[in-house]
């Protein structure tokens, strides 16, 4: 896995909340420092600089500006943002993305966006829920992903919406056809493909706070239909995703917060580059991105929140899942556990720079696996 390494200043986690730093400049002092409980906007960097022998040195950074579209605290009207993330490799690969999560004046309606392109090698292991490491093979993809979401209130609490969308990924350096992973499914469209998407969308949204969230819950139910285009024409399939989290206030700055996930491919045909995988920063901290794979994918995780102080928090977190082809097996569940610290640039909105360490299984013969994270807002 590769090694992660942050240029923002971790040495802020050892200021007091109420700390005076007037000798950095007036910016930093803004983003990371800040402690005005006013309603206004907020915007926060993270430099970033990472290395792997496939791209040798990444440079770049992950930027959040959060807003409010009503400023009526009574309002109750969630925060919304854009999310800019950019980089490039001494090896000539690029990465570039930005989302963006829209709530109008009193929670009428969601809007969500996201576009990215990703000129970016990974190790793919092949497909199922018992990859080898010693399979790891070096593909370098060319991604594009355009993701449209709107919802709109229809009852209390309760959203329906659209979403839609499109993709073309594009693989080189590697075959991934033929039976090189003996005994797995068939890696299919080893060359990537092209289509576009659109679906219904169901939320469910009853959160005291979508940044930091305390009580309350959130239901995300959608399905793309997806049909190919330009030359992966003939492919049509379909992509279904429900999560549930829930959060529970045990004191007054202890937070329990609960989190399941399901996703399954549909249709008759399995393209690798759009099969579930398990393994994120958000979800089953400690796995490769895409070390296990498959038409299923379902996963579950609780997390412990406890709020030191306005500035900083801890949290530890405990979870399972697992990846099949057709039905889910007790026996199959994979562990994940570990812990993290938060740093909260704004107070207001509970805004927070994370890093987390995550431990995963022990493969037979294999190191055990894990990962260190840092990211921006909450896990879930």
């Amino acid at each position: 896995m590769k090694k992660f390494y942050s240029l923002f200043v971790l040495s802020f986690l050892f200021y007091q909340a109420s700390a005076q730093v007037s000798w950095l400049p007036r910016f930093i002092n803004r983003m990371y420092f800040d402690k005005d409980s006013t309603r206004k906007s907020s915007f926060v960097v993270i430099p970033i600089l990472t290395s792997a022998p496939e791209t040798g040195l990444e440079m770049g950074g992950a930027g959040l500006y959060s807003f409010y579209s009503d400023t009526v605290r009574a309002h109750g009207t969630k925060v919304s943002d854009i999310y800019p993330y950019v980089s490039i490799t001494t090896k000539g690969q690029s990465h570039f993305s930005v989302s963006t999560t829209y709530w109008t004046p009193k929670n009428l309606a969601n809007y969500t966006g996201a576009v990215s392109y990703i000129n970016y090698p990974f190790n793919f292991y092949g497909i199922g829920n018992s990859t080898r490491k010693a399979d790891a093979q070096d593909v370098t993809e060319k991604r594009f992903k355009l993701n449209l979401g709107s919802s709109w209130l229809i009852g209390k609490n309760l959203y329906a919406g659209l979403v839609a969308g499109g993709f073309n990924y594009k693989y080189s350096n590697i075959d991934l056809s033929g039976n090189h992973f003996p005994g797995e499914p068939p890696v299919e469209d080893a060359g990537g493909g092209a289509g576009v998407y659109i679906g219904p969308n169901l939320l469910f949204d009853s959160r005291d706070n979508n940044t930091y969230s305390t009580r309350g819950m959130i239901i995300n139910a959608y399905y793309n239909g997806m049909h190919g285009i330009s030359s992966n024409n003939g492919y049509i399939g379909g992509f279904f995703n429900f999560e549930y989290s829930q959060f529970f206030s045990l004191a007054k700055k202890l937070v329990l917060g609960v989190d399941l996930q399901e996703q399954s491919l549909t249709g008759g045909l399995s393209p690798f580059y759009l099969l579930p995988s398990l393994g994120s920063d958000e979800m089953m901290r400690g796995y490769y991105n895409g070390r296990y794979r498959d038409r299923n994918f379902i996963a579950g995780q609780t997390e412990l929140r406890y709020r030191i102080s306005d500035r900083f928090g801890v949290v530890g977190f405990l979870g399972t899942g697992e990846v099949a082809h057709n039905m889910f097996s007790m026996s199959a569940l994979k562990p994940d556990y570990g812990g993290g610290v938060r740093y909260f640039f704004d107070t207001e909105k509970g805004l927070a720079i994370r890093a987390d360490y995550g431990i995963g299984e022990k493969a037979p013969g294999e190191p055990r696996q894990s990962g260190f994270y840092i990211g921006l807002g909450q896990s879930f």
